[in-house]
């Protein structure tokens, strides 16, 4: 079984599939503005508020720990009979002074329920922040991905917009030459600044994406220029029942265990009520009018005749079943959020696949040809401008795919608590 610790190394490990390869086109050793995917990990685990407050509840969790087995104080008491009276009780002449230390004495093991409840208490808390930790580490892994992928569309369009570019003194040698009508200028124009609109829209989807990244590493301001990572890398998942399986290890799930301990101690602790603890003291009592002294003794017990804690007993039996059946829907609703991505990472695996060996290969010879044929007279601007937002379309669905993919990866590894393994495809 995983420890609440290994199960949040181990998703960190599982992200790793987005840093650069050695085959990748990024530089080797990202320069200071870069960011890699490591580094918005460890600073969003650093930053993010949710993890310093379940910190602190493994801080009350302890303290709660340590007080379950602390022993009830001992009493101290004083005592002044046959005083201030009249006659021979005048004053403090015949006064008796008792000096008494008891203790209350539990039985029926209630010390030990607490204890272990407080164990449980705490073993609930930990569970409770690794599942933190993988959330906080799902959403800063996807707000990366949101970020390379806003960066890869930024270079799409503007390859759109320099394509464009290009034709512009071809377009106008024709039009001198009469080869082509003035209307085309104008329509290259238009198609121009249509790409234009959409490098700003998605430099400003980038800009958004990279703001956001930065909230979660707790940056006012994002620090950074551009992240460094390769969206290219993708593969096929274990078969799904192969991954469901690893959701027991989910620390959602895992938390539950721990529950369960707690509301068992929890109702022995409200059983454990009715049993009577016992009051033990001894004490010294002075005789003023005969200066003599004595040991006095004290035992009490408590008889449970009225109050037999049958509702504190019951609320603990009914808080104990209702623990299975909240865990079950806990893992219900897991499960559905798994099958979803899982169906999402095998079709955009697949999607990708076709798009990066068939869709992006083969705009870019159309687009290749045309161009060559268009100098030559055999196309006509329509069909080049056409040719040229294939190629975008056929990138940008690329691009699609891979955040898709990498969505998935990340929100599988986050609800099984480890990575998943991955089988290559061809690119």
């Amino acid at each position: 079984m995983l420890s609440a610790s290994s199960v949040s190394c181990a998703l960190f490990a599982g992200f790793l599939v987005l840093l650069p390869s050695a085959s990748s086109a990024q530089p080797r050793r990202p320069s200071p503005a870069q960011l890699t995917l490591v580094s918005a990990l460890q600073r969003a685990f650093a930053a993010n508020p949710r993890l310093t407050a379940a910190e602190r509840d493994v801080g009350i969790a302890t303290g709660r720990r340590l007080q379950a087995g602390a022993v009830p104080n001992p009493n101290l008491s004083f005592e002044l009979d046959n005083a201030l009276g009249s006659g021979q009780y005048r004053g403090t002449r015949s006064a008796e002074t008792t000096l008494q230390l008891s203790q209350l004495i539990e039985l029926g093991g209630k010390r030990e329920a607490r204890i272990a409840a407080g164990d449980a208490g705490y073993d609930a808390a930990r569970w409770e922040r690794a599942a933190i930790r993988l959330e906080v580490a799902t959403e800063a892994a996807v707000a990366f991905v949101n970020v390379l992928s806003g960066q890869r569309r930024v270079q799409i369009f503007n390859a759109q917009v320099e394509s464009i570019d290009r034709l512009t003194p071809l377009l106008q040698r024709r039009v001198e030459t009469g080869a082509s009508s003035p209307a085309e200028i104008s329509r290259s124009q238009v198609a121009a600044d249509f790409a234009r609109a959409d490098l700003e829209r998605a430099k400003t989807a980038l800009s958004i994406a990279r703001r956001e990244l930065g909230a979660l590493m707790g940056l006012a301001t994002p620090n950074f220029t551009n992240v460094s990572g390769d969206l290219s890398r993708i593969g096929r998942p274990a078969p799904f029942q192969t991954v469901a399986r690893a959701i027991d290890s989910n620390p959602q799930l895992m938390r539950w265990t721990a529950i369960y301990a707690q509301r068992n101690a929890e109702l022995l602790t409200a059983r454990l009520k009715v049993v009577p603890d016992v009051q033990a003291g001894v004490g010294w009592r002075n005789y003023r009018d005969t200066g003599d002294n004595a040991v006095r003794l004290n035992l009490s017990v408590q008889l449970p005749l009225w109050n037999q804690n049958q509702g504190g007993i019951l609320e603990a039996q009914e808080t104990l079943a209702k623990t299975e059946a909240e865990r079950s829907a806990n893992k219900i609703a897991l499960m559905v959020l798994l099958g979803r991505a899982y169906d999402a990472l095998t079709g955009s695996s697949q999607e990708a696949s076709l798009v990066r060996n068939s869709s992006v290969p083969r705009s870019r010879q159309a687009l290749e040809v045309i161009e060559a044929g268009y100098a030559q007279g055999r196309f006509t601007l329509l069909e080049v401008l056409d040719a040229q937002a294939a190629v975008a379309q056929a990138a940008l669905r690329e691009v699609e795919a891979l955040v898709t993919f990498h969505t998935a990866v990340a929100t599988i590894e986050g609800l099984s608590g480890s990575p998943i393994t991955l089988q290559g495809i061809s690119r």
